[in-house]
């Protein structure tokens, strides 16, 4: 395996979860934790997709990630190697006025976003084994955060948009005066078309990388779609035209959407479809296997669709990747990380699952917050 041009060479986790210090060294080999449930390994991935916009890999607020016992102070550093040298980049708690800071090269950044100069972050996790059948929210946020790897800006724009909508709702509610109502519509149909838009350019390129060389993938790939943003009429193609159709339709809805207690049109209410493409079957349908298959052809093929974009590839993690993969869908996964050039972080409890990596991956055990490498 050739060295990645993007790795994280050094990690530090400081009062982070389960880990009141912990240090992680890395040669730009892939790395495999092994440990026991509840040792800390999952931890440790969430921690590396902090240094991501958005709340990570859990989702979880920033005050919760803190190590019991702490005094709400954590913080997570890590050193990337790049073609131009290496970036000290790091995130922990802000102090009390709440949420986090990003420090970059020493410096105090000005956005989450400018991270992603640096790295991008790419995840797949147990809990995501229920995508296809689970709610369209879930979909949707899985959707949103593959986006955010190719747009980083991306995040804030679902997050501002959901911030003005709860202002919407309790003006509406509160029955507010229709100018204060009109003001925030015009905030949120800026970032709904925002959205709208990156999702809809961002899903035609993840179509055309998922079925690119088809014939030749060890993972199926996916036929993507989206549910129609306005159910009875069609999308304006402009930014502009939408923002004041989306403006229109939540001014005439007003009282309907009181009465219902939510906005009930907008991006919040769009679902991810996704069809198995060579069975030509809904995703849901497909059994357990196909669905895990599935989801891991997606993350390979964004994944390539970042590196395509941005000029290098996305650092993937893996929660528990391998457990339910029979012997020859392990090597092709691992054959196919190896084909992105890129480094990847993979959890397991049994270290044989790995073992067809062989030297092309760090080992390294995690028990009770302590990591420790195989000599």
């Amino acid at each position: 395996m050739a060295q990645p041009s993007r790795f994280i060479s050094r990690l530090r986790l400081s009062q982070f979860r389960n880990y009141q210090a912990a240090a992680l060294d890395s040669d730009g080999r892939h790395v495999v934790l092994v440990g026991p449930n509840g040792s800390g390994k999952t931890n440790l991935l969430e921690a590396i997709s902090l240094l991501n916009p958005g709340r990570g890999l859990r989702g979880a607020p920033f005050e919760e990630v803190a190590a019991l016992g702490s005094d709400g102070a954590w913080a997570v550093a890590m050193t990337v190697e790049t073609p131009d040298g290496p970036a000290d980049i790091g995130t922990g708690s802000a102090g009390p006025e709440g949420g986090r800071r990003v420090r970059i090269n020493g410096a105090n950044a000005r956005t989450v976003e400018q991270l992603a100069d640096y790295l991008r972050v790419l995840w797949l996790t147990p809990a995501m084994d229920g995508l296809f059948t689970g709610p369209g929210g879930d979909r949707r946020r899985f959707l949103d955060r593959l986006i955010t790897a190719l747009l980083p800006g991306h995040s804030a724009q679902v997050s501002d948009f959901e911030k003005a909508m709860r202002q919407r709702n309790r003006l509406v509610e509160e029955d507010a005066e229709p100018a204060w109502i009109g003001a925030v519509e015009a905030q949120m149909a800026e970032s709904a078309a925002a959205i709208h838009f990156a999702r809809a350019d961002s899903l035609g390129l993840l179509q055309a990388m998922s079925l690119e060389g088809l014939a030749e993938q060890s993972f199926p790939a996916a036929r993507l779609a989206l549910t129609p943003l306005l159910t009875d009429r069609d999308v304006p193609q402009s930014s502009a035209s939408l923002e004041a159709e989306l403006r229109g339709i939540w001014q005439n809805g007003r009282a309907v959407d009181r009465a219902a207690g939510r906005t009930l049109i907008g991006p919040h209410r769009v679902d991810f479809e996704i069809r198995h493409a060579q069975k030509d079957m809904p995703a849901a349908l497909g059994s357990t296997g196909e669905q895990k298959a599935l989801l891991i052809g997606l993350i390979l093929a964004q994944a390539r669709l970042v590196r395509s974009a941005s000029g290098f590839a996305p650092i993937l993690l893996l929660d528990e990747i391998a457990a339910h993969l029979d012997p020859g869908r392990r090597e092709a996964l691992f054959a196919a990380l190896d084909a992105l050039g890129t480094q990847c972080f993979m959890t397991g409890t049994d270290p044989i699952l790995f073992q067809a990596l062989g030297g092309r991956a760090q080992l390294i055990n995690v028990r009770d917050g302590r990591l420790a490498p195989e000599r």
